[in-house]
């Protein structure tokens, strides 16, 4: 039986240890009360050392049903929110049924939860699946440390549950769209501004004409966006700019699309003479589409749910996570953790009675997928 007073209790001890991506050392303060909450329990816990100035993962596996495909668990324990937010912006506090904290939303309440799943199907013995849960550190920057590790672990999995938030109420998620990342790059021709306007190239005007160029692309009827996020040009106003620079955002529904929008991207071409264009990216995360298997996983977890008393509903978000890295590979469900809002503000928040219901829907998967 879960306690929600001791879960919360919890739940602020880890909230409380910041773990911004970029600061590896509190990441890795955070790995290490991890570790520490396993002691104990029927689990080995493989430490990563972390690369490219990220912090470490941690890999936890159940000593029991290794020798065969079982169950993967997807949690990141990184935040967004820089060091000292929780003393200046958002400070531990409960409110009713409301706990509010930086990264508590997204996600270490859904960590948590599964943790806590984890101790009471340890302590049942009805697991019949191993079960393997992987704690990332740079989920928020785009997993590229960890990306390989993830789609390993996906790759001999027979399910994969992933612990982000829930979404509107309580919704699960089903689906998300890929991402990809693209950067661009444009020489022109320098000149006087006044004196020798005409000997220019203007590399800025010609990035105007890729901003519009791009946001053509967006079609909402086939859910593609493409977002033009920053831009670069220039040195000074009496100089025509040589150079100019822009970082793009994609998001498509399925892998068809993202192929057909990556060479589109990939191919534009220069309008004015004499400029160039060069463009380097590509998709960041493949789209998570549901699977007649994927399916199944979530009729499945909608029985469990209907048991222990509350509707479960799926949605498709744009939003990526790690679940798009496995789901090419194994049925995934997302969005098992709490119910929630604010993700990344400074009113990042929980509904304290989700964390019981949660908890329990994951023992229920733990304990019923076979």
């Amino acid at each position: 039986m879960f306690d929600t007073q001791e879960i919360l209790a919890h739940l602020r001890r880890w909230v409380e240890i910041e773990s911004p991506t970029d600061a590896p050392e509190t990441v890795n303060r955070m790995m290490d009360t991890l570790i520490a909450d396993h002691a104990g329990l029927p689990v080995t816990c493989e430490r990563i050392a972390g690369t490219q100035g990220r912090g470490d993962h941690v890999i936890v596996r159940s000593n029991w049903g290794q020798d065969k495909p079982g169950i993967l668990v997807l949690s990141h324990l990184d935040t967004v929110h820089p060091l000292g937010f929780i003393k200046t912006r958002l400070p531990w506090k409960v409110e009713g049924d409301i706990a509010y904290g930086p990264g508590i939303y997204d996600m270490k309440a859904g960590a948590l939860i599964a943790h806590h799943a984890l101790k009471a199907v340890a302590g049942s013995g009805k697991s019949g699946l191993g079960i393997t849960h992987l704690y990332v550190s740079d989920e928020e920057v785009g997993s590229p440390t960890s990306r390989a590790i993830i789609e390993a672990e996906g790759r001999k999995a027979k399910y994969v549950l992933v612990t982000e938030p829930a979404r509107d109420g309580g919704k699960i998620v089903t689906g998300r769209k890929g991402v990809g990342r693209f950067e661009i790059f444009i020489r022109g021709v320098a000149s006087h501004a006044g004196a020798r306007p005409d000997d220019g190239r203007s590399a800025v005007r010609e990035l105007g004409h890729v901003i519009l160029a791009l946001e053509g692309l967006c079609d909402p009827a086939r859910g593609v966006t493409v977002t033009v996020g920053v831009v670069r040009g220039g040195t000074k106003p009496n100089v025509i700019p040589e150079e100019a620079y822009a970082e793009v955002d994609l998001r498509v529904p399925s892998l068809a699309i993202a192929e057909e929008l990556t060479g589109k991207i990939l191919g534009l071409a220069p309008k004015t003479e004499g400029v160039t264009i060069r463009v380097q990216g590509g998709m960041n995360r493949p789209p998570f589409e549901q699977t007649p298997e994927a399916r199944k996983l979530f009729d499945h977890a909608h029985g469990i749910a209907a048991k222990i008393g509350f509707e479960l509903a799926g949605v498709s978000t744009g939003g990526g996570s790690d679940g798009n890295f496995t789901a090419p590979y194994a049925p995934t469900l997302d969005g098992l953790g709490a119910d929630g809002k604010g993700a990344h503000t400074d009113f990042e928040q929980i509904r304290i009675s989700s964390l019981v219901e949660r908890a329990r829907l994951m023992q229920g998967l733990f304990e019923t997928l076979a």
